[in-house]
């Protein structure tokens, strides 16, 4: 089970990042929910991939191998720079 919790807290901040990315720029090619007042379902959805990220960073530090601090270092820098790749789009766009 602890090889399973690793691999979820692992991968799944850089999954939850990609389908951020994917969510948004599938919203702004389709022009979906353009026009609202309010935000919109995209703007949800997002904010929950965000969000969801955290208690994964938190599981992957939990379960990280600390004999090897270089390896768990390189892991949470690329966490880190998909996070910040997921954030782009927002603040590019102004969204």
């Amino acid at each position: 089970m602890k090889g399973f919790s690793q691999a979820v807290g692992r991968w799944g901040p850089i999954f939850l990042s990609s389908a951020a990315i994917l969510l948004l720029f599938a919203a702004l090619a389709t022009n979906w929910e353009r026009g609202l007042k309010d935000e919109g379902v995209v703007a949800h959805l997002w904010q929950i991939l965000i969000v969801l990220q955290f208690p994964l960073v938190a599981l992957f530090l939990a379960t990280a191998d600390w004999r090897r601090p270089g390896e768990v270092a390189k892991r949470v820098a690329l966490q880190v720079v998909a996070l910040a790749l997921a954030m782009a789009p927002v603040a590019m766009f102004r969204l």
